[in-house]
């Protein structure tokens, strides 16, 4: 039965065609540019976001110590360490990057036919992203996340699989230039408590420089993302250039 389950798991499906492919891009696109569904599916993003912050924290040898995600889709992950350093500035970039770079993971695998192996894969993270919840609205955004992801992997069609992993990729590569957007805005409103501001303080790169950073690699992000789920679309525009 294990070894059934990762043949599974593991296994190539076939590449749905371009008219599947644009279908699922446009509803993640409905998904980040409609303001009552963004409310709901930036959720999303944080999971990304702090989960991005989690990974690196403990990669640089910091000790993750909690998450928090909250109502108004903001969050928060605590980690002891060094207050400055190269750890520090690593785990603090990772934030607004992390749903972008994952989106551009999920891209990848998508390319090579893999979609269960990526709904499981994301499964796994939040298991993972589970044991550091620190209260119950993470706790319910997890779980809620986890058993949609499940149930998605188990009894769907393995087309249907594939629509929905491609959904998700594509969400996550617009959804972290949106979530950049409105960093922006936040800092014309005079917040200065985001990420970028608090990099500024430790490097001493004005945050701005910062936010530039992060709107090339999500904007990078989503156009190599595109490049790999439609590359016939691609190649066109390409051609025009």
């Amino acid at each position: 039965m294990i070894a059934e389950l990762w043949s599974r798991v593991v296994a190539a499906q076939p590449l749905p065609t371009a008219p599947v492919v644009l279908a699922t891009a446009a509803i993640a696109l409905v998904l980040v540019l409609v303001p009552w569904l963004w409310r709901v599916t930036r959720h999303l993003v944080t999971v990304a976001h702090e989960g991005g912050h989690a990974v690196a924290a403990v990669l640089s040898g910091r000790r993750l110590t909690g998450i928090r995600l909250h109502s108004d889709t903001s969050g928060l992950t605590v980690s002891r360490g060094r207050p400055r350093g190269p750890g520090m500035v690593v785990t603090l970039l990772a934030g607004y990057t992390g749903p972008a770079l994952v989106g551009l993971g999920a891209a990848a695998l998508l390319s090579t036919g893999r979609a269960v192996a990526l709904l499981w894969g994301v499964l796994l993270l939040l298991a993972l992203l589970l044991l550091q919840i620190r209260n119950l609205f993470g706790l319910w955004v997890v779980l809620v996340c986890g058993a949609g992801v499940f149930a998605v992997s188990w009894w769907l069609a393995p087309e249907q699989q594939f629509a929905v992993a491609l959904t998700l990729t594509f969400f996550l590569l617009l959804g972290a230039p949106r979530a950049v957007l409105e960093l922006l805005a936040t800092r014309r409103a005079g917040v200065r408590t985001s990420d970028p501001d608090q990099l500024a303080r430790l490097t001493r790169v004005p945050a701005g420089a910062w936010v530039a950073v992060l709107v090339l690699v999500t904007v990078g992000a989503a156009a190599a993302g595109a490049g790999l789920l439609l590359p016939d679309l691609a190649a066109r525009v390409t051609s025009l250039v």
